[in-house]
């Protein structure tokens, strides 16, 4: 078997030999040196057998010496293989460019639909898009998967709330939520304003009602600050109390701090790497070798592979390779302190409405524990502390039967 494959690489030929002497004549070209196989006759003066392309340069000398005659009945192997295909090299470079504009049309980007998006927030996505090169005509290969598509628009765009990226052959199909902030509708039913928390009042605006509390006062949780009852007790006019009432609450915030932390950053250097991915077997085609760097993470994007309509048993593979250094980042005991206090901040307003402020701040506790900054801080927070309260409507009668 690996003879023959030799014999195929380098060419042979088929001869035809006709006469008298034919044994002798073989004989001859063996004792030459002359390699010849597959040797059949045909009737008593004929015979065919197959010879290297270079041996068959010299059998005709041979041929000359004997009572023999000779003639080539075909040709061979890979040398003659080539050069067909070289004279149709025409039609052949045709074919293969025609397949593979035919395989770049079936991977390019044909189409990006958007749903469920209002118009502006669809121009916000489409530029967004633009920017990651996602746009129509680009090829599938060289732009992000669809995980990395829908994680950048969430991070890029305020006013979405989830966005699903799907890829359907060639086209991109966005199914969009956005961040619904409806107005808050008007309190039309009976209502009094009530505390949320302990506080002291500091500012008060009533926009309807009757207030029963006023500046300085202290104030605990669910106490009634603005009344949407008034007129005669027996029979009270309700409305729905309307207002604002400002306190000073207090708050407790504990916060630890090392002052020695590590993190793990990019310094911008990369590498990449190219694949195509048969099953679980990655076969390179660019980036060889191992990594230049000694620390590094990889990102992977696959991309599979389609034809016309068919997804292709194969993918292509993109891995960026970037090195990353380990920062260490000391504080001094002061500076751990000023930045524990910022991260208590932080942290206490986090949890507040955004128009609440803090007032004032107060180390309660400080120690130095196993490297780290421990801090116990008392926060004095200036917050609108007033919330609805719904008031029954009840009818003289009412009222008379549950008195009874």
């Amino acid at each position: 078997m690996k003879n023959q494959w030799i014999e195929f690489l380098y060419g042979r030929v088929i001869v035809k030999v006709s006469g008298k002497g034919l044994e002798r004549f073989l004989n001859v070209l063996t004792r030459n040196g002359l390699h010849i196989w597959n040797v059949k006759r045909h009737g008593t003066e004929t015979i065919t057998f197959k010879i290297r392309v270079q041996d068959a340069l010299k059998i005709r000398k041979f041929a000359r010496k004997s009572d023999c005659k000779i003639s080539f009945l075909q040709r061979e192997g890979a040398p003659f293989l080539l050069k067909r295909l070289w004279k149709n090299s025409g039609f052949m470079l045709g074919a293969a460019a025609f397949i593979f504009i035919i395989f770049l049309l079936s991977n390019m980007i044909w189409g990006i639909e958007i749903k469920g998006a209002k118009p502006a927030t669809e121009y916000q996505i489409r530029k967004e898009l633009d920017k990651m090169g996602v746009k129509i005509g680009k090829v599938q290969f060289f732009v992000a998967n669809v995980e990395g598509i829908q994680r950048k628009l969430t991070n890029n765009i305020g006013a979405l709330t989830w966005v699903g990226v799907e890829l359907k052959g060639t086209t991109y199909h966005l199914q969009v939520v956005e961040k619904n902030e409806p107005k808050k509708p008007e309190q039309f039913s009976p209502q009094n304003l009530i505390a949320k928390k302990k506080a002291i009042i500091v500012k008060m605006f009533v926009e309807s009602g009757q207030k029963v509390v006023d500046i300085h006062d202290h104030v605990e949780k669910g106490q009634l600050l603005v009344s949407g009852a008034f007129g005669q007790e027996d029979n009270p006019e309700l409305t729905a109390a309307k207002g604002e009432v400002w306190g000073e609450t207090w708050y407790k915030s504990h916060v630890e701090l090392p002052l020695v932390t590590k993190f793990k950053v990019y310094n911008g250097k990369q590498q990449q790497k190219h694949f195509l991915l048969l099953g679980n077997l990655e076969v390179p085609i660019w980036g060889f070798g191992k990594p230049e760097f000694k620390h590094y993470e990889t990102e992977k994007n696959v991309h599979n592979i389609r034809f016309l309509k068919w997804e292709l048993p194969i993918s292509y593979v993109n891995k960026t390779i970037r090195e990353r250094e380990v920062y260490e980042r000391s504080y001094s005991t002061s500076e751990a302190e000023k930045m524990a206090l910022e991260l208590a901040k932080k942290q206490i307003k986090s949890s507040l409405d955004e128009d609440a402020k803090i007032k004032d701040e107060k180390i309660l506790h400080k120690a130095m524990e196993n490297g780290k900054v421990i801090l116990d801080i008392h926060f004095k927070i200036i917050e609108n502390i007033a919330v609805g309260q719904p008031i029954s409507k009840e009818t003289p009668d009412d009222r008379k039967i549950n008195d009874h």
